[in-house]
């Protein structure tokens, strides 16, 4: 954010350039959002005003009390506009985030140290969603022919534990492992996920699900760790290539689910912790896994009787 036009910022490199012209927050000129100082009462009936108009607010006060903002998080509810809260130190960021659960859409910070911001973003990493992921059992290892398949290289270094959610079903994804891991016949890689054939689903970071032929250079992709823990990335590259490939079906509460991935020993999946190359995995191995109840319509979760097999 800057607070005025004319910083010479811009010359530092490409972003949205957003000014703070009196109360309102400005970009190209046109009113994006609003700043509102919170002194009393009238000032939060003030901001419950913008919040029926489907806007940005932000709110500042110097002498923060915990009950003003539970109202202002109450009024923001399903209004459609965004509440976001002018933090000026990781403690009160912490506080906006957290009020009643749901906490604010967002923080405008401004710190009062630099060190604030280190502390930030692991807040904020911190704060990730946990995944609730089990265990199903394998039934069926199956060699099938060739197919496209799609490697989703990201601008980030994982870590080994950590892959993404991908497969044949939006209801059960599977744990694919990152390339981690050094093999007798390649070096790792620990940028990519051999995720699966194009036709599979991959779990998003806002909860919905995509083709994994849609992702291009520039998508967030979602990063889960064994543990669950969650983590967003930028996607560098995908790569689809044609490759032999390899039917995982697994029973979990009664149900069968399955994925496809590449048939080559560098592909792992998660098993009670351990991961293990795809190639040597045995029929009534464990492997890790997410349920997902219900269907999706164009990525999104609906709630209606849809059949996938």
């Amino acid at each position: 954010m800057l607070e005025k036009k004319d910083s010479g910022l811009t010359g530092l490199g490409r972003f949205r350039a957003i000014t703070l012209e009196k109360n309102e927050f400005k970009e190209d000129g046109e009113t994006v959002g609003y700043l509102v100082e919170i002194k009393g009462k009238a000032d939060e009936l003030r901001a419950k005003t913008l919040a029926e108009k489907h806007t940005t607010v932000v709110i500042s006060a110097k002498d923060w009390k915990v009950i003003p903002l539970e109202n202002l998080i109450v009024h923001f509810q399903g209004s459609g506009s965004k509440l976001m809260m002018l933090a000026r130190n990781t403690a009160e960021a912490k506080l906006f985030f957290e009020t009643m659960e749901r906490g604010a859409d967002g923080v405008l910070m401004v710190p009062e140290r630099t060190d604030e911001l280190a502390k930030l973003r692991k807040l904020l990493e911190e704060r990730s969603p946990k995944l609730d992921l089990r265990e199903g059992k394998i039934n069926t290892l199956r060699q099938l022919g060739l197919g496209d398949r799609v490697c989703i290289d990201t601008c980030s270094m994982m870590t080994i534990g950590e892959g993404m959610l991908i497969g044949n079903t939006s209801s059960c994804l599977f744990l694919i492992h990152s390339e981690t891991l050094e093999s007798e016949y390649a070096a790792s890689r620990p940028f990519r996920v051999n995720a699966g054939p194009v036709h599979a689903y991959i779990l998003m970071p806002d909860g919905s699900t995509r083709y994994l032929s849609e992702l291009s250079g520039g998508d967030e992709a979602l990063v889960v760790g064994a543990d669950g823990h969650t983590r967003k990335v930028i996607i560098g590259r995908t790569k689809v290539e044609r490759r032999p490939l390899l039917l995982i079906e697994a029973d979990v509460e009664g149900e069968r689910f399955s994925t496809i991935v590449q048939n080559a020993e560098t592909i792992r999946v998660c098993s009670s912790g351990k991961v293990v190359s795809v190639s040597r995995l045995k029929v009534g191995d464990p492997i890790t896994l997410r349920l997902e109840r219900g269907g999706r319509h164009f990525g999104m979760y609906v709630k209606e009787s849809i059949r996938e097999k």
